[in-house]
């Protein structure tokens, strides 16, 4: 099928770099929030990230300016009326994602494919809410989806093989890298980073290290393998006698906590919720939080442009 435009529900981060994301690979975006004050927000988080792309020499400030051009805010749900493809990055509460799907599916073409951004709820149950549910299906973009290069594309029980093909193919279009996998709570991606956090958390608590000797770690040593190669080849690599070696004494002393613990549960406590309060593992007052923003972006161009300029 062939795409013209793209509704995005919700304006928040994800929405927001979404739209700008669609609208680079030349598509009408329609994005929606309940409200104003947000959609404003989100205008000028596009802006920052389309400076952040023009200096680092990613578009010329005249294909900046036809980008911003094609991307349209609006309140009014009915604005979906015309769309080829529709993504939800709302709330991640169920009855939420309901209500809404309930609503906006009625309202698109029936030939639209839609689709949730949802980072771990289940696809399937979503899809109870939605008209004409084998047209449903998820597509996980990773924060921030206009850098990032993942996009995990998932299947319910109802998501017909055309529907998640067409996720899938959209993907690809932005130059993103897709994967199909299964409706299972995280998916794929959202598993591997919570056991890495839970470990992380682990560490700290036993006092092996600081949380910074944690972030050191990962940045200067398995962030490095990772940026190039996954889990798999990396033990390839290593060979499998040594990390079956390894695995055979540590896997026992590895955390398995099933309940929220550490740090993480008292900073939230705290209200502490990092660079959107301006504090959590960090501090991020006095500009910190912008700062930190600008600063993964450069760093995360800079990284995508290394590995993945000549495909």
């Amino acid at each position: 099928m062939e795409i013209k435009k793209i509704g995005i529900a919700g304006s928040g981060t994800m929405g927001s770099s979404l739209a700008e994301t669609f609208a680079k690979f030349g598509y009408e975006v329609y994005l929606y929030d309940i409200a104003a004050a947000q959609l404003d927000r989100a205008e000028r988080l596009i802006a920052l990230n389309q400076e952040t792309e023009v200096a680092e020499g990613g578009l010329t400030p005249e294909k900046s300016k036809e980008l911003l051009s094609r991307i349209h805010y609006g309140t009014d749900p009915q604005g979906f009326h015309d769309v080829d493809f529709l993504i939800e990055a709302i709330l991640e509460k169920m009855e939420i994602k309901h209500a809404f799907w309930k609503q906006v599916s009625a309202i698109v073409p029936a030939h639209a494919v839609l689709c949730s951004n949802t980072s771990g709820l289940s696809i399937t149950k979503i899809a109870e809410a939605v008209h004409l549910p084998e047209r449903f299906g998820g597509m996980h973009w990773i924060n921030p989806p206009h850098i990032i290069p993942l996009v995990e594309v998932i299947s319910g029980e109802k998501t017909s093989e055309e529907a998640s093909q067409v996720i899938y193919d959209l993907a690809l279009a932005c130059h993103k890298k897709p994967v199909k996998v299964h409706d299972a709570p995280g998916f794929v991606l959202n598993r591997i980073q919570f056991a890495i956090m839970r470990e992380a958390l682990h560490i700290v608590e036993e006092g092996i290290t600081t949380v910074d000797g944690v972030d050191d770690v990962m940045k200067y040593g398995l962030g490095l393998r990772y940026a190039v190669f996954g889990p798999f080849e990396v033990a390839d690599l290593g060979g499998l006698d040594i990390f079956r070696n390894i695995s055979s004494y540590l896997f026992a002393d590895l955390s398995t906590a099933k309940e929220e613990f550490g740090l993480l549960k008292s900073h939230f406590e705290a209200g502490e919720l990092g660079v959107k309060s301006k504090k959590g593992f960090y501090d991020y007052a006095d500009g910190k939080d912008m700062a930190q923003i600008r600063y993964r972006d450069e760093m995360y161009t800079k990284l995508h442009k290394l590995l993945y300029s000549e495909e």
